[in-house]
């Protein structure tokens, strides 16, 4: 499992002041895009193939608030040639409570011929390790 620490900024919080629904998706891909560059890669180039989100789905749990510090814990599952799922947990450090949780669909995608590509064995075979 991949932990990713963030801290939640004055610009996270929606007028509610709590964190904003649309952050927490941006959030879990700030940290999904940590996660692939410690395995050496970046979205866009894993060996020639990039990655595409082909859909997402948040649960809110609790509020988040200014200058709280977050854990999102990165798991992979569903591992297939062209795609696989990343749950995101988000967690307050502090005290262990969940904030939400995301699940992203995330498909291999030539980015210059425009269509879904496979990904290669070597970024696969370190995503099974992952699970």
């Amino acid at each position: 499992m991949y932990r990713f620490g963030y801290k939640i900024r004055i610009n996270d919080l929606n007028y509610g002041n709590h964190l904003a629904n649309d952050k927490v998706l941006q959030i879990a891909h700030e940290a999904r895009a940590a996660f692939v560059k410690s395995l050496g890669y970046n979205e866009l180039d894993i060996e020639g193939t990039g990655m595409i989100m082909a859909d997402a789905m948040i649960q809110y749990l609790a509020e988040g608030k200014e200058d709280d510090l977050l854990t999102v814990e990165i798991a992979i599952d569903q591992l297939r040639n062209m795609a696989f799922d990343v749950y995101h947990h988000l967690i307050l450090k502090d005290n262990g409570k969940s904030i939400a949780k995301v699940k992203a669909a995330i498909v291999g995608f030539d980015y210059q011929n425009k269509k879904v590509a496979p990904f290669p064995h070597c970024f696969l075979s370190k995503l099974k390790q992952m699970m």
